[in-house]
């Protein structure tokens, strides 16, 4: 009987409006402070517990799902119930409205980051800069704790960071990714994990498969396009991040530093910049993709470069999902596949780890008093759990001080 009536609810949850859906994410999209975690529980919250798309057990499965592949967990999971919802359309719909308004916001400061100038500005940005080395360090101890607790995942974060300090640019940082599988697949392969439930969405075989063709076709052919194009080009460096993220939005930092930064078409102060106030605002994280496409030189930039930094950087994580969908409840179960993800998360951990020593500490941290700024900041977020936005606006205080003085 209850399954029954699950059934009869997610058949209602499909025959909804696209517009249905726009509204619904439209209001997480401006209300959703917080990262990824946060995300899926304003979801639960909104979709699952007061709306009624999906039952509880649907909802964690999903979340499962999308914590597996690459890409960004919560525009996964919102993409998926906007699928379930409204179809094709409700899925454009969802993605659209949870996105835009960050997305937005990190373009007009973009555009006027010029204006802060003066001490009083200055101070402003450095602030900025600060607060992405307390935002960076509580996310590799948070997930350090979740993903490395015994001694054959710690050796397999510190083989990660050894990898990407001695093999520079992104190249390092997939060989990371490759050997933290390997490893995996070698040292874990104890305690399996139980599954339970299955995800039901109206994909196809044939239709998953046509998606991870086209994943790997752009994945392989766009650095080949690259070459005749600076538009392609840009295209191809904000797909490959989207493409190779396992383990939340944080962990895009070091991989888009790696093709914009160190590529010489942002400079590293305008980065930190960025990501720091990306913490400010709304919706995932994903969109400091909008500021950089924004500011990055050459042209394309401004309205065009972040249009086109934005589609790139989420498309994969979607092309995956469609694609995995159909495959994904026999996949997980396989003792294999789950010790191969057990390493390739350990080796994200190294992987963070090191930037956060390299560009965030390095550029962020210039002096005793920057230092001091970042701690507090760090505090604030551990131990008395002040919001993302709310430790933003005190690093931007605090810099300004500093760049009174």
């Amino acid at each position: 009987m209850n399954d029954a009536r699950t059934a009869q609810r997610e058949k209602r949850g499909a025959r909804g409006s696209a517009g249905e859906v726009f509204s619904a994410f439209l209001k997480l999209g401006v209300t959703s402070f917080g990262g990824p975690i946060a995300h899926l529980g304003y979801f639960r919250d909104e979709l699952v517990l007061r709306r009624k798309w999906i039952d509880e057990k649907g909802y964690a499965d999903l979340v499962a799902l999308c914590q597996f592949l690459p890409g960004p967990a919560s525009s996964q999971v919102g993409l998926a119930l906007g699928l379930l919802r409204g179809g094709p359309l409700g899925a454009l719909a969802a993605w659209t409205a949870f996105t835009l308004p960050s997305a937005i916001l990190l373009v007009l400061f973009a555009l006027g980051a010029a204006a802060f100038g003066g001490p009083v500005g200055s101070g402003i940005v450095t602030g900025l800069k600060i607060v992405a080395v307390a935002i960076v360090a509580q996310a590799v101890w948070g997930m350090a704790r979740n993903l490395c607790p015994d001694r054959e995942r710690a050796s397999i974060a510190l083989g990660a960071v050894l990898v990407v300090v001695f093999v520079a640019g992104s190249l390092g940082q997939i060989a990371a990714i490759v050997l933290g599988g390997v490893a995996g697949l070698l040292l874990c392969r104890t305690a399996g994990e139980e599954v339970s439930g299955h995800v039901s969405f109206p994909v196809s075989r044939a239709f998953g498969a046509v998606s991870l063709s086209l994943f790997f076709a752009l994945l392989f052919g766009l650095p080949v396009l690259a070459a005749f194009s600076q538009g392609a080009s840009v295209f191809d460096a904000f797909y490959r991040a989207g493409a190779l993220v396992f383990g939340g939005g944080h962990v895009v930092l070091p991989l888009l530093e790696a093709e914009v930064v160190r590529g010489g078409w942002v400079t590293r102060d305008a980065f930190l910049a960025g990501y720091g106030a990306a913490q400010a605002v709304p919706g995932p994280l994903f969109t400091f993709a909008a500021y950089l496409g924004t500011v990055l030189q050459p042209a394309p930039n401004g309205l065009a470069g972040a249009t086109i930094a934005l589609i790139a950087i989420f498309l994969p994580g979607f092309l995956l999902l469609l694609g995995v969908i159909p495959f994904w409840d026999a996949f997980r179960k396989r003792p294999t596949a789950q010790a191969a993800m057990r390493g390739t998360n350990a080796a994200v951990v190294g992987i963070l780890g090191a930037a956060l020593y390299d560009p965030v500490f390095t550029s962020a941290i210039v002096g005793p008093q920057a230092f001091a700024l970042a701690l507090t900041c760090f505090v604030l977020l551990m131990a008395w759990k002040t919001p993302p936005w709310g430790v933003v606006l005190v690093a931007a205080a605090g810099g300004a001080v500093i760049g009174i003085l």
